[in-house]
């Protein structure tokens, strides 16, 4: 009940930000943004929505792989379906923390146990990091030799901050998974230094179930990096979501007939874009998104075309999840 409430806020409060968001993009040009959004090449359009889809089937086969290798009779129907939700939990909480564990919610649902739904989840998330990180390394190299965005040096910083983030993310996950001898004497001392200001109970039993928890999660890194194939498949079907859903705004300004930037520049623009909304801690990173996409973008878009597009990759990118995430939900609550 408590949970339904927090979403509920979080949706309230996200549609008061998306009103500040439309209201600041549309206030000073509005017919002419408008304009170009109902003038929209349809062809290009459609281009961007498959673009997302083809974002969601990729996910969705990757966390399929991994699944199918503990329940050999996953269907890749429930992996599909739960990425979709998996959007809309992720659209309405900060920093996209409600999709994990709502994962291993429906994982359990679905036969497996808590912590095989937990190893699944985490696997999916490491190679989903060591693509992301990927991309981010050929992002900041590609703007290093050519020196597409000078001109924002803060958000330099900010992109700069965020990638080495996310690679101390992966780093982490990798010594959670193998530094079995470091886990035991950190998890040791944090357990000790929890009950020494009373905020455990159980003091014995915490640590054990945590123990249990790191040896289950070191045996399932092992047998995903022992299949070097399955390894190898997944980080790249993460590679090639994060490249569809980097090429939407490519497509978007392709079809108001603006072709003054190219497909590298756009997925560089794109990747510095994301890290930029992983600061925010507001649903979506609303507000942060859009003003990082106008900053680097804006490298290449001028005028209402840069609002324009900006308001068409967002409803794609992030509110078509959101709702298709939403109607998924219910849809599934309702056969139960």
């Amino acid at each position: 009940m408590k949970k339904t409430r927090k979403h509920v806020l979080n949706v309230i409060f996200l549609i008061c930000i998306t009103i500040l968001v439309l209201f600041l993009s549309l206030k000073d040009h509005f017919s002419e943004i408008l304009y170009q959004v109902f003038h929209l090449n349809l062809f290009w359009l459609l281009v961007a929505f498959l673009f997302m889809v083809a974002s969601w089937l990729l996910k969705a086969l990757s966390l399929y792989i991994v699944t199918k290798k503990i329940k050999p009779t996953y269907s890749f129907s429930s992996s599909l379906r739960l990425t979709m939700i998996t959007q809309f939990f992720n659209a309405v909480t900060p920093f996209a923390t409600g999709g994990q564990p709502f994962q291993v919610y429906t994982l359990k649902k679905d036969g497996i146990t808590v912590t095989n739904g937990t190893n699944i989840i985490m696997q999916n998330f490491i190679v989903y990091q060591v693509a992301l990180v990927f991309l981010g390394v050929l992002a900041v190299l590609y703007n290093s030799i050519f020196h597409i965005f000078e001109e924002v040096n803060v958000l330099k910083h900010l992109v700069t901050l965020g990638f080495m983030m996310n690679t101390i993310v992966v780093v982490f996950l990798f010594v959670i998974a193998f530094g079995k001898k470091i886990n035991a004497f950190i998890l040791k001392y944090v357990i000790q230094l929890l009950d020494r200001f009373h905020l455990v109970k159980n003091k014995t039993e915490k640590l054990q179930k945590w123990e249990s928890y790191i040896e289950n999660f070191h045996v399932g890194a092992k047998r995903l990096l022992a299949d070097k194939k399955m390894f190898i498949f997944t980080v790249l079907a993460n590679f090639l979501s994060l490249i569809c859903l980097y090429l939407i705004p490519l497509a978007i300004l392709y079809g108001m007939n603006h072709y003054n930037i190219h497909v590298i520049n756009c997925l560089a623009s794109s990747a510095y874009t994301m890290l930029i909304g992983s600061f925010v801690p507001i649903p979506g990173g609303t507000g942060g998104l859009e003003y990082g996409y106008t900053k680097f973008f804006g490298h290449f878009v001028k005028g209402t075309i840069l609002n324009a597009s900006m308001l068409l990759w967002r409803g794609i990118t992030y509110y078509l999840g959101l709702i298709i995430g939403a109607i998924t939900l219910n849809i599934k609550t309702k056969r139960k």
